[in-house]
């Protein structure tokens, strides 16, 4: 079996989440993609978000040990799934949660022909999987699911 390190990563902003349509699969998604060799799962989480947006973000949720500076305290994913991509290869899927540093435009790249913040309501006409559909809600539940209300 194939296991490879990736990250997704649910950007919350002003009650809207953030979501591409991803040109290879065809699907929308958050943010994301593999944890390179050497690279901590924190840093791969931000480096896919801002290249695929151009958003700089803060992942939020605890780290173990948040008085404690060595050893470097990584943030907690809000979950860890494993993801099956065909046969003999799956991904080991770190979700994040993340705000932006400073909101602005989006930046699309190569690997997405469209992305935006989705309110909650708009988020029923979008052909999400039932996975990315729960993600999308419990990120909203947890930054901010208000329209219009900044991020908790």
């Amino acid at each position: 079996m194939r296991r490879d390190w990736t990250v997704a990563v649910f950007v919350v902003h002003a009650g809207r989440v953030l979501l591409l349509w991803h040109r290879k699969h065809r699907m929308w998604l958050p943010p994301g993609g593999h944890i390179e060799a050497g690279e901590l799962p924190d840093d791969a989480a931000r480096r896919e978000v801002l290249e695929e947006t151009g958003l700089e973000v803060e992942l939020v949720g605890p780290r173990g040990l948040p008085e404690v500076q060595v050893p470097r305290q990584l943030v907690v994913p809000a979950g860890i799934q494993v993801e099956p991509i065909g046969p003999g290869h799956e991904h080991v899927d770190l979700v994040y949660l993340a705000r932006p540093l400073r909101p602005g435009p989006l930046e699309a790249n190569h690997e997405s022909e469209r992305l935006g913040w989705y309110a909650p309501e708009d988020l029923a006409s979008l052909p999400l999987t039932e996975e990315i559909r729960l993600w999308c809600r419990r990120a909203l539940e947890r930054l901010g699911a208000r329209k219009g209300r900044e991020d908790a």
